[in-house]
């Protein structure tokens, strides 16, 4: 069973953006888990002494479970199709791979050491997403890509 982390930066405070991710997480956990992944935690780490994201990275990087592969979100990443991540994510499983953790960073990115750590970068398109909606929306790809493995009509491609 491969358990995936989500570790970010900032707190997700109650509202339609948290309901969002914990409704899309949930659903990953109950599709996933017949395919070997299951949703771990989130993480929400947070720099109270404003040392921006170079600071935010050394919290993201004690954050993680080791030993874990990253996959760390980032503008300038690869962008995949939904079922090309599917893949992906069953690639990882298939390689043994037992923690998976995705990073997302505050409104000012990734510090050079957690890009430097990460074994894959990926991102959501050319445009600049909120970091709490980069959540959400990487909630939601999580479970489409477990509904791309079990077959379901979730994905209509």
């Amino acid at each position: 069973m491969m358990r995936l982390h989500i570790c970010a930066v900032g707190r997700l405070r109650p509202g339609p953006e948290r309901s969002l991710v914990d409704d899309y997480l949930a659903r990953f956990d109950r599709t996933g888990r017949q395919f070997g992944l299951s949703f771990s935690r989130l993480i929400e780490v947070e720099d109270k002494k404003g040392g921006g994201k170079e600071a935010e990275a050394l919290l993201l990087i004690k954050a993680l479970p080791e030993p874990c592969r990253v996959v760390a979100l980032d503008e300038r990443g690869r962008h995949l199709s939904s079922p090309d991540f599917a893949q992906e994510l069953a690639a990882e499983r298939d390689s043994g791979c037992g923690d998976l953790a995705f990073v997302i960073g505050g409104a000012d990115g990734l510090g050079a050491d957690l890009l430097a750590r990460a074994d894959m970068t990926l991102s959501f398109g050319a445009m600049v997403w909120p970091h709490m909606l980069a959540r959400v929306m990487l909630s939601e790809q999580l479970y489409r890509a477990s509904s791309i493995l079990a077959g379901s009509p979730y994905h209509r491609a």
